[in-house]
């Protein structure tokens, strides 16, 4: 007697392990935006909301005829539905392939999420863990930052399917790596190799890397060829960087790395590429109150002392001529290869005023200024072009005049007229003078040599001596007498004729008319 539908049925399903929580395998038939269904060879096809089929990119992989693993949540007693799961058959695989991996002893990779009492999370395969702090590296750290939210390796030390307690460890796969590169690392082997690892710590004097069980000490000085004031500016914490070994002492388990060695080192074409002399372009890195820092190229520094600045400014602040990222052109004035420093000058790229001026004024060109400061050795004035000359106290007036005296004629801010003495460019100095605006006075006496004069007496100076008087006159000129008791008096008029001139002293030697 053939058998009816429904017995053959009953079989196949007898076949299965039909129970709540049992796998089995389902095919899909229809996908829609909402749910897939599918069938798992039940009495009827099964809808599943279809966010249990994306991917972490929220994107549904699968197609219509692809077979998947599911599990029973309920099974269709004749008054409900059945129910089928594909994330938690997803799950049960994962909580399959960790127990595979403890009992091999095999290492696992998870992302570590954050801190908790004790410890931290850790996601493996979208299954927690619990990562205890005392197993998070060989050595205890403050920060973690360098290795969390990324894939790093683990050893399971724990797991308990039925609390869904799983304990893992960094520390012995430190270990491990640590043991390993220990046995490979010799300092013939293994200097001047470059190898991979992680920013763990960063000091004001360096990086620390982590090497995969060893740590390696990255000084700012092997940085960058370049100079960096702070570590951070070159490496982050969790950076995975390329590094150079440079030593290594494994008995006391330390090596120090290098990255600038990567790369040649840009000193050493300098001199050929920045002769003396040349202009480039150049990039403000730092400014000082003694200058500024430019860098020619990635790694080449030079310095721009404030003197080399302007032609003008002297003592101003670099900060009000430079900013930094600003572009400017310099000039290489000089090359240390020794001490790896460069002398840049911007004022050598601009128009030197003092020679500008030399080639429109000559000696005894007539000038006007403007009165910018008075000193006690002369008076500054400001000339076209932004430079200054000086007119010497000397050189303001053919009579003697004192600093009370020069303050009370000139001010500062007054245009004056002044005659050029002297250019000096490469000194950058100018001479000027007020009185070689007119003939010097003492020449008109040259004519009266022997002549009488009539003066007034406005000061006298006995020198001790048994027959010598000086009378000074209102003309300012030096008189004679060989009177020792001298009948005159302050103010009194006085008649002379000239005896003697020195141009060069400016004396006029007279003797009263007996």
């Amino acid at each position: 007697m053939s058998e009816s539908f429904a017995e053959l049925f009953e079989k196949s399903l007898n076949k299965i392990n039909l129970k709540p929580g049992s796998i089995i395998k389902a095919k899909i038939v229809y996908i829609d935006k909402d749910w897939i269904k599918v069938n798992a060879g039940l009495k009827s096809e099964v809808k599943i909301n279809i966010d249990e089929f994306k991917n972490d990119k929220d994107d549904v992989v699968l197609k219509i005829g692809d077979r998947i693993n599911v599990v029973i949540e309920t099974l269709e007693d004749g008054f409900g539905e059945t129910r089928l799961s594909r994330e938690k058959a997803n799950r049960l695989e994962k909580w399959k392939k960790l127990e595979k991996a403890f009992n091999n002893n095999e290492v696992v990779k998870g992302i570590i999420l954050g801190k908790v009492k004790g410890g931290f999370t850790v996601d493996i395969n979208s299954i927690r863990a619990f990562l205890p702090g005392s197993l998070v590296d060989i050595r205890t750290i403050r920060d973690t930052l360098h290795i969390e939210k990324k894939y790093i390796d683990f050893k399971l030390i724990k797991i308990d399917k039925k609390r869904k307690n799983i304990v893992v460890s960094r520390r012995a796969v430190l270990e491990i790596g640590n043991h390993i590169l220990k046995q490979n690392i010799s300092s013939d082997q293994f200097i001047s190799k470059s190898i991979k690892g992680i920013v763990k710590n960063i000091t004001d004097y360096g990086a620390f890397i982590d090497l995969g069980g060893m740590d390696g000490l990255l000084h700012i000085t092997d940085m960058a060829w370049k100079r960096v004031k702070h570590p951070s500016e070159i490496v982050s914490l969790g950076d995975e960087i390329e590094v150079k070994i440079l030593r290594i002492d494994i008995d006391r388990n330390r090596v120090s790395l290098g990255l600038k060695q990567l790369s040649d080192d840009p000193w050493k074409k300098v001199k050929t590429c920045y002769p003396v002399g040349i202009k480039v372009k150049a990039c403000i890195t730092n400014i000082t109150e003694y200058g500024c820092f430019a860098e020619i190229e990635d790694g080449i520094e030079g310095l721009v002392h404030v003197s080399e600045l302007d032609w003008t400014n002297k003592n101003i602040n670099p900060s009000k001529l430079v900013s930094i990222g600003e572009r400017v052109e310099v000039m290489i004035l000089e090359i240390d290869e020794l001490r790896r420093r460069i002398s840049l000058g911007i004022k050598q790229c601009r128009l030197n005023p003092w020679e500008n001026f030399s080639l429109k004024y000559k000696k005894n060109d007539r000038v006007n200024g403007i009165v910018k400061s008075i000193t006690d050795f002369g008076i500054f004035v400001g000339l076209n072009g932004g430079i200054d000359g000086l007119v010497h106290v000397s050189d303001i007036s053919w009579k003697d005049l004192d600093e009370k005296s020069i303050r009370k004629n000139y001010r500062k801010g007054d245009t004056i007229e002044t005659r050029i003495l002297s250019i000096d460019p490469e000194r950058e100095r100018i001479s000027l003078s007020i009185k070689h605006l007119k003939q010097d006075p003492i020449l008109s006496f040259f004519n009266y040599k022997g002549s009488l004069l009539n003066g007034t007496i406005i000061s006298i100076t006995d020198l001790n001596s048994e027959f010598d008087t000086f009378v000074k006159f209102s003309t300012l000129f030096v008189t004679k007498s060989h009177y020792y008791h001298l009948k005159y008096k302050l103010n009194d008029r006085i008649e002379c004729y000239i005896n003697s001139i020195d141009q060069k002293y400016r004396h006029i030697t007279m003797f009263e008319v007996c």
